[in-house]
């Protein structure tokens, strides 16, 4: 019987001043071939100048900025050595964690986007959202997942225009002085103007509603989340190896 695969997420820091196209080229050129040899499936969410929006949530901590998600699967978590040492190799500082995913909505699963139709290897449309969660010393681990999966997931989809959502909870850090991270969700977006455009973001036609769904937002999220303490960054979504029958294409 195969092995399950495991969900590996690595968070790449950026160190060496390098711009963010550049970053793009080292990770789509260099390290996914390399990446690809060795996992069963690879995704690369990527601050890169495609994605070059304002964070819905703008973090207030000043701290390296992360500039790579970088997702893989592999059946035995204690083989991903020659992987984490491919990161490191490019020059980035990384910190990986294992995760449970949860795909809450993929693409096609409601009304906001179709079915994926592209290939591995092309830019998915739109913009993604990759929030890095940590959990309240206040809230036991069980609240916590119980507050963020049950009551802001449904909230959320419901109001927000979302075409995916991915939630990962974190099973424990892999690499040392990792951050205490117990969450990272990705949420891609049908376009730049969903993430900038407050009408849009938040599901309102009105200013009246808009208030009214940022207010009902607002409660959700701080009653199992510390505000100052979110970092979300904008990205751009590569899937590169999806264990499908989409073939990998050019990665540029």
């Amino acid at each position: 019987m195969t092995a399950a695969l495991r969900k590996l997420i690595y968070l790449c820091y950026e160190l060496d001043g390098r711009t963010k196209e550049q970053t793009r080229r080292v990770l789509l050129d260099d390290c996914a071939p390399e990446l690809s040899a060795g996992t069963a499936r690879l995704q690369m969410n990527i601050d890169d100048p495609l994605a070059d929006v304002r964070s819905p949530a703008p973090s207030l901590l000043r701290e390296a900025p992360v500039r790579a998600q970088v997702n893989l699967w592999i059946e035995d978590p204690e083989t991903r050595w020659p992987l984490e040492d491919v990161l490191r190799r490019a020059g980035f500082q990384i910190a990986g964690y294992l995760v449970d995913e949860h795909v809450y909505t993929d693409y096609g699963g409601n009304r906001h986007a179709e079915p994926r139709d592209w290939p591995d290897g092309e830019r998915s449309p739109g913009v993604l959202a990759v929030t890095l969660m940590e959990r309240p010393k206040r809230l036991s681990k069980e609240e916590w997942i119980s507050r963020w999966h049950g009551r802001q997931s449904p909230m959320s989809e419901a109001m927000q225009p979302r075409s995916r959502y991915v939630r990962n909870v974190i099973e424990r850090a892999l690499t040392p002085a990792a951050a205490p991270f117990e969450g990272i969700v990705e949420e891609a977006w049908p376009s730049m103007r969903h993430v900038t455009n407050p009408f849009l973001f938040y599901g309102a036609n009105s200013p009246w509603e808009l208030a009214r769904n940022m207010a009902t937002m607002l409660r959700s999220v701080t009653s199992f989340l510390d505000l100052g303490r979110i970092r979300t960054v904008t990205m751009s979504e590569y899937f590169l190896q999806s264990g499908s029958d989409k073939s990998v294409g050019d990665l540029g």
